[in-house]
């Protein structure tokens, strides 16, 4: 009984130093590159649930994931039902790769320019992916590059397939085009620090 109390103590203390490993990371990284990688802290759980429970688990095809940082929505994904080996995770830090292919190593990990997705991706793919979950930060683009990302990202993915993207602001991250894709949004996810909601776009 004790040794079991003692491994599960072991196992609390354990996640703890990981997400506190974890904020480190990516508080130094915001502070030498902030527009790089937009954010103080990786993403919440409750905001990884709400963007993962976009994607269907059952829908063929790989899951590009752009941003991943630490891998906390690519935990929401796999925990969603999305097999590892089907996440294509697109990072720019070399550093998070390193930690990303040891946390998923049976994932893809490609480090690149996620704004630069079909030549970063040239080659990667082997069939139209089911999703994007996209956790950049846009708001750091200008509008015509983040629409010409969610573009690039549609000419890689199946039809209809979501392109799913959170952001602090209260305004959408890429402004309407009713007649080129439909948009809709989450509520407030006021659990996340600060709080956040989750974009999706899909091709009409």
């Amino acid at each position: 009984m004790l040794g079991s109390l003692q491994r599960n103590a072991q196992r609390v203390s354990a996640r703890h130093a990981d997400k506190f490993d974890d904020e480190a990371r990516f508080l130094r990284s915001w502070l030498e590159k902030p527009l790089l990688t937009g954010a103080v802290a990786p993403s919440g759980k409750a905001l990884a649930r709400t963007m993962a429970s976009y994607v269907d688990p059952t829908r063929p095809g790989p899951v590009i994931e752009l941003g991943p940082g630490t891998g906390p929505v690519t935990d929401a994904l796999i925990r969603r039902g999305v097999e590892q080996e089907r996440l294509v995770l697109v990072e720019f830090n070399p550093e998070f790769c390193k930690l990303l292919a040891k946390r998923f190593p049976r994932a893809t990990i490609v480090e690149g320019d996620a704004y630069d997705i079909a030549d970063t991706l040239g080659g990667v793919l082997k069939e139209p992916a089911a999703a994007t979950v996209s956790s950049l930060p846009l708001f750091t683009k200008p509008p015509p590059v983040r629409l010409e990302l969610l573009r690039a990202a549609r000419a890689l993915m199946a039809p209809g397939a979501p392109f799913i993207q959170f952001t602090y602001a209260v305004i959408p991250p890429i402004p309407k085009r009713p007649t080129e894709y439909a948009m809709s949004s989450s509520g407030r996810i006021w659990l996340n620090i600060p709080p956040a909601r989750v974009w999706v776009y899909r091709g009409l």
